[in-house]
């Protein structure tokens, strides 16, 4: 699944998404349905100026008294509290604006941290050609930017929605009140002037599509400016990753900027369409007042609701780009969700028991593209307890194989087998459970030492943990620390030296203690006194155990039972050391001589 390619599909379903919606929405229902339940007075109280000016109009400023349920009220009595039960109207509508908008961002913030949650849930069992397709800040766009988008605003948008269109209905009630012939003119102005919002929602799904895409690249060049800081530093990079980012930016400002050129017509269009309405009512207006069939009052609260009625009419507009702004995050989101890893268990999976014979690969052939077979009818058998070096050249297809053990990535045709079961048969938790990998760049958590090496099985007593620290040769590491086992490791074990994280690597592989292991280069990156130290607590690890060994180192591989020498994707010898080297002009015999010979030669 490339995320640069996803289209939200279903950002126009609207009931489909709101049904997907719901769930997260109903846990807070309560405080949904209240906070929208307050936003109905704070919308209707926006009619009470507009009205409030018909009895000011007619009866203040007309000096009329006030005749009510057979009694006569001074009109000055209504002067003098006019202005208390406006400001007491704005009071009570304050306060519930704030009471709305509390619950509004209280639920909001609950919601997104529950898709966040679920989302993030699911992104962590993703299969590892999920992260080979996909960029880091694609990644971090599209697991927390769409949420956010998406189930946040759609409770405030919601809110603001409710808050307008009462609003709206609260002066069209005034102006229907103050005069229906007047109210039926406006109302249709301001109807035809809402089609813009209409035709605009395609060029929304659009924009906001590509530039998910555009701050995914920016995001990853963020990210790779942090991670390769020394990279950057050392080769002068830095302008090219200025260049990048500034390139991100302008092309994010030039999609944005399109939409802004067509979105920004809706508000002068609906402007002026309003402005005609506007000019109408006074024109007819002006003769329903000379006519005799309307009042001074009921003219100025009319218009004046009129007036005020373009700002809630303006705000559905803006809210109603914006719900498709958040329906379009809201479908990528599902998309998401909707997405099945390709690794998977079966409906029907079986235990794995100990392994009696070994691992068997028959007929395997892989491609992680359907272009190039990166491993081809690979017919091998690894017996249990034995210790497998694979050689070749480099890109043959060597971590691959190793790889497809745990199911990193599954095989294209043929099968790979634990004694006489399919490992597609077994559980992927227990699968992996029983392999240990101690990689040439092993990834180090933000935590302690402890947590670190804990982390490969958390039941582990102090006992194990102590067996496994001294098994790897830490100890003195560790001594040496200013908080021993309780350091915080900085990101990624920065902090500590190459040979020291693979240590702890391999005491995390130890305290696992699984009857697979496998040896993807742990030693390549490291100077010889580092190697040294840490081919002892190899050697620890992998007693016992059957082993695969990636390697280029000549102790490791010359002390391992078996050769495996995978050229170009297929396996071209096996044997001993001893063995491969009698194969005249063969693939071993080769990279011995011009790689492994000139080393003894060094050391001897």
């Amino acid at each position: 699944m490339k995320l640069k390619d996803t289209q939200a599909l279903t950002s126009f379903d609207y009931a489909w998404l709101l049904k997907r919606i719901f769930p997260y929405i109903k846990p807070f229902m309560d405080k949904v349905i209240l906070g929208f339940l307050v936003a109905i007075p704070v919308g209707l109280l926006d009619g009470v100026v507009s009205f409030a000016l018909k009895p000011y109009m007619d009866y203040v400023v007309g000096r009329t008294n006030i005749q009510l349920w057979g009694y006569e009220i001074p009109y000055l009595y209504l002067a003098y509290a006019m202005p208390f039960l406006i400001v007491g109207f704005a009071i009570i509508q304050g306060l519930l604006r704030y009471l709305n908008s509390y619950l509004t961002d209280w639920t909001s913030l609950k919601i997104t941290n529950l898709v966040k949650t679920d989302l993030f849930s699911r992104l962590v069992y993703m299969d590892t050609s999920f992260y080979d397709e996909n960029s880091s800040g694609m990644i971090i766009n599209r697991y927390l930017t769409d949420p956010d988008t998406a189930s946040r605003g759609v409770i405030d948008q919601i809110k603001t929605f409710i808050i307008s269109l009462f609003g709206a209905i609260s002066l069209i009630t005034v102006m229907l009140y103050s005069s229906w012939k007047l109210a039926v003119v406006g109302v249709i102005v301001l109807g035809v002037a809402f089609i813009p919002v209409f035709l605009i929602r395609k060029k929304i799904k659009s924009t906001s599509n590509k530039n998910t895409v555009i701050m995914g690249d920016i995001m990853t060049t963020i990210n790779e400016t942090y991670s390769g800081n020394k990279v950057v530093t050392a080769y002068g990079l830095q302008k090219r990753q200025e260049d990048n980012f500034d390139r991100g930016i302008k092309e994010s400002f030039n999609v944005l900027i399109s939409l802004t050129k067509r979105a920004g017509w809706m508000s002068p269009i609906m402007y002026l369409i309003a402005s005609f309405g506007i000019a109408f009512v006074l024109f007819y207006g002006t003769k329903l007042i000379y006519t005799n069939q309307m009042t001074a009052g009921s003219f100025a609260s009319f218009v004046t609701s009129l007036l005020l009625l373009y700002k809630p009419i303006k705000t559905l507009g803006t809210t109603m780009t914006s719900i498709q702004t958040i329906f379009v995050a809201m479908g990528r989101v599902f998309e998401l969700f909707d997405y099945v890893p390709l690794i998977k268990n079966k409906d029907k999976t079986v235990e794995i028991e100990d392994i009696r014979d070994g691992i068997i690969f028959e007929n395997v052939s892989f491609a992680y593209n359907s272009e190039k077979m990166i491993l081809k009818n690979i017919n091998l058998k690894i017996n249990k307890g034995e210790t497998l070096a694979i050689v070749g050249n480099s890109g043959g297809g060597k971590s691959t194989l190793v790889n497809l053990i745990p199911r990193f990535y599954d095989v294209i045709t043929g099968t790979i087998k634990f004694d006489n079961t399919d490992i597609r048969d077994f559980k992927l938790e227990d699968l992996r459970n029983n392999i240990s990998f101690v990689f040439q760049d092993n990834f180090l958590f933000t935590g302690t030492i402890k947590e670190n090496i804990m982390l490969a099985r958390k039941d582990a007593t102090e006992e194990d943990l102590n067996n496994a620290i001294k098994a790897s040769h830490l100890e003195e590491v560790i001594k040496a620390l200013p908080d021993g086992l309780n350091t915080i490791l900085g990101e990624r074990g920065l902090t500590l030296s190459g040979g020291q994280r693979q240590r702890v690597a391999i005491a995390r592989a130890m305290i696992r203690n699984t009857p697979i292991v496998i040896l993807d280069e742990a030693t390549s990156a490291l100077d010889n006194e580092s190697e040294t130290i840490v081919q002892k607590a190899l050697d620890n690890l992998i007693k016992n155990k059957t082993v695969l060994v990636i390697a280029h180192r000549l102790s490791t591989i010359k002390n391992a039972d078996r050769i495996a020498v995978i050229n170009d994707g297929e396996l071209v010898e096996i044997g001993t050391h001893d063995e491969l080297l009698m194969i005249p002009d063969g693939h071993y015999k080769h990279l011995y001589d011009i790689q492994f010979k000139n080393i003894e030669m060094v050391a001897g």
